[in-house]
């Protein structure tokens, strides 16, 4: 991911002018890094090292997802909609 595209994210999920750490920021950039993850996997299907680390990167997307959820339900429906990610 490029430093451009990732700023790109981070001021479009930020809530203020300092948020970089916020989990709607985390989330839509680890939803960067699945699909490119992906992208790569469909070309090179052996590549399990990349398999392992997508796995990872997915469970720690749900991990803040579900933390999202019990705290703000309407910013956890407006991600998922954001992001065109599946419930």
């Amino acid at each position: 991911m490029t430093k451009q595209k990732r700023t790109e994210i981070i001021s479009k999920f930020k809530k203020n002018a300092k948020d970089t750490g916020n989990s709607s920021v985390q989330i839509a950039l680890l939803t960067e890094r699945i699909r490119q993850i992906s992208d790569h996997l469909k070309g090179q299907k052996k590549d399990y090292a990349s398999q392992l680390g997508l796995l990872k990167l997915v469970g720690q997307r749900r991990r803040l997802l579900n933390y999202v959820k019990r705290t703000d339900l309407a910013e956890y429906n407006k991600l998922l909609k954001q992001l065109d990610i599946r419930k």
